[in-house]
């Protein structure tokens, strides 16, 4: 890291003369390094998941069950940034929940790491609870650095961040899962955790370089709001544990008793949050005209997610069983094909993002709904080019590496369509009063569309047969072109949103 970090030849003391970080504020080194490190553990962590869900040497459960628990363990991840960020907001501050993510984050897979199927649902809750806390509030300490949002370095700071968000994510399939498939399951879940140690150690030896809004709480809640809060936990907290106790001891207790109510908890929440903000009296007519034309935004991408995410679980599994894992002859580990995406994120993204400048300069670039429109159609048609390895597995063949790498390659397109544009849009749509929360609500169309696959999952639909996935790509096409007949309306519902 120190060699990244450069020193203006002005005189020391004057303004500029600090040391920076690729022209950047010195604190983004830090948070940086963090996230990448945490994404490093947290990717390493997925790309084993769903093999050792299935492997004898693991905990040998179906491909359903092992595609429902991850895709639940993904919804819950997402569902739990919403009150991550209430909780920085009304309790410790970004910095210090920050900190305590990392602690939990870390026991999360150290818990993993241990060889035993009792510990190992306890292990994905704390890193579920763990990324839930660290996701919501690291890019607000990222934000932080700059001055405000017309700082000319700022959307370029993000750009970086973004970077160690990819760097950490290529890297991690290639180590920890190689040690994961290769030499033993827990030793890679233990890499997961030394990981998020490195990470944890930069982030608190490098906090004194972060800004101090970060220790800031912005709206604590009062002693009576506390009293409260703490009361109704308590009170959901212990009908959990007497729940769960009748249903343990009473012999009647199954892995969907724990499944089931977080999947329907992923599809209700999303809902209900998104009609009580739409109910809100205090918006204006401007405010819940944008938000009637979010939730186009946000059911497409809730579809595009369901998709997407099974990139992770559905082909993997498929890659495991039924796919040649060979390049000119040399095998190489499923959990490779997890570092796919993040190192054509790395090589893609440049360009998207100057196609889409040179084309706005000449009047021509895609509305928001036209390229979310492009998204739907782009993972439909990954899903549509899946049916190819699945039908020549289907002949009792193994399929060539490459057309995983091929559906990998055109979700990654479309990701690049809908994933930056959503943010984007999610920030430029949201009414003043919800401004803070409004990126929660953005991540609870991940949890939905996790949440709807880990439901056909739980219902013991095989999402490897060739009638299904076909049934996916053509509800993310007609998405598509819905989105893209009413791509009028929708913009005019905007309103002075471009």
């Amino acid at each position: 890291m120190a060699s990244s970090l450069t020193k203006d030849s002005a005189t020391p003391g004057t303004p500029g003369s600090e040391r920076t970080f690729f022209g950047h504020p010195r604190g983004l080194a830090t948070l940086f390094m963090t996230e990448m490190w945490e994404r490093f553990s947290y990717y390493g962590m997925k790309a084993l998941l769903p093999l050792y869900l299935v492997a004898p040497g693991g905990l040998h459960l179906s491909a359903a069950t092992a595609t429902a628990i991850y895709s639940v363990y993904l919804s819950l991840v997402y569902l739990l940034a919403l009150p991550g960020g209430w909780f920085a907001d009304r309790v410790l501050g970004p910095r210090k929940t920050v900190a305590v993510a990392g602690v939990i984050i870390m026991l999360g897979h150290l818990t993993l790491a241990l060889p035993s199927s009792g510990t190992f649902y306890g292990g994905l809750g704390l890193v579920a609870i763990g990324s839930g806390l660290l996701k919501a509030n690291i890019s607000t300490m990222v934000g932080h650095l700059y001055d405000g949002p017309d700082d000319p370095r700022r959307d370029g700071g993000f750009t970086l961040f973004y970077i160690g968000i990819n760097v950490g994510a290529f890297a991690a399939p290639l180590v920890i899962g190689t040690v994961g498939e290769n030499v033993n399951w827990h030793l890679g879940f233990a890499l997961a955790a030394l990981g998020m140690a490195l990470g944890l150690a930069q982030y608190l030896l490098g906090g004194r370089h972060l800004n101090p809004r970060s220790h800031e709480v912005p709206t604590p809640l009062s002693a009576e709001e506390k009293a409260a809060t703490l009361r109704k936990s308590a009170l959901w907290a212990a009908v959990a544990v007497v729940f769960y106790c009748v249903v343990g001891f009473s012999g009647h207790y199954t892995l969907n008793w724990l499944l089931v109510p977080i999947t329907i908890a992923g599809l209700i929440i999303p809902v209900l949050v998104i009609a009580r903000i739409k109910r809100d009296k205090d918006l204006d007519r401007a405010e819940q005209s944008k938000m009637s034309a979010y939730i186009w935004f946000f059911v497409a991408a809730a579809v595009f997610w369901m998709i997407y995410d099974q990139g992770g679980s559905t082909m993997s599994i498929f890659a495991d069983s039924s796919a040649e894992n060979t390049i000119f002859g040399w095998e190489f580990p499923v959990s490779w094909y997890q570092s796919v995406n993040p190192v054509m994120i790395m090589a893609l993204a440049p360009l998207f993002a100057w196609a889409w400048l040179a084309l706005n300069k000449r009047g021509k670039e895609p509305s928001t709904a036209t390229k979310f429109a492009s998204g739907l159609i782009l993972i439909g048609a990954s899903f549509f080019l899946f049916l190819a390895p699945l039908t020549i597995a289907e002949g009792g063949h193994k399929a060539a590496a490459m057309w995983l790498v091929a559906i990998y390659f055109v979700q990654t397109v479309g990701e690049l369509t809908l994933s930056p544009v959503g943010l984007s849009v999610t920030t430029k749509m949201a009414p003043a009063k919800y401004a803070s929360q409004m990126m929660g609500v953005w991540f609870l169309a991940v949890t939905a569309g996790d949440a709807t696959t880990g439901l056909l999952s739980i219902a013991e639909v095989d999402l490897n047969k060739t009638g299904i996935v076909a049934l996916e790509a053509t509800l993310a096409v007609i998405a598509g072109v819905a989105v893209w007949m009413y791509r009028k309306k929708v913009k005019e519902l905007m309103g002075d949103v471009h």
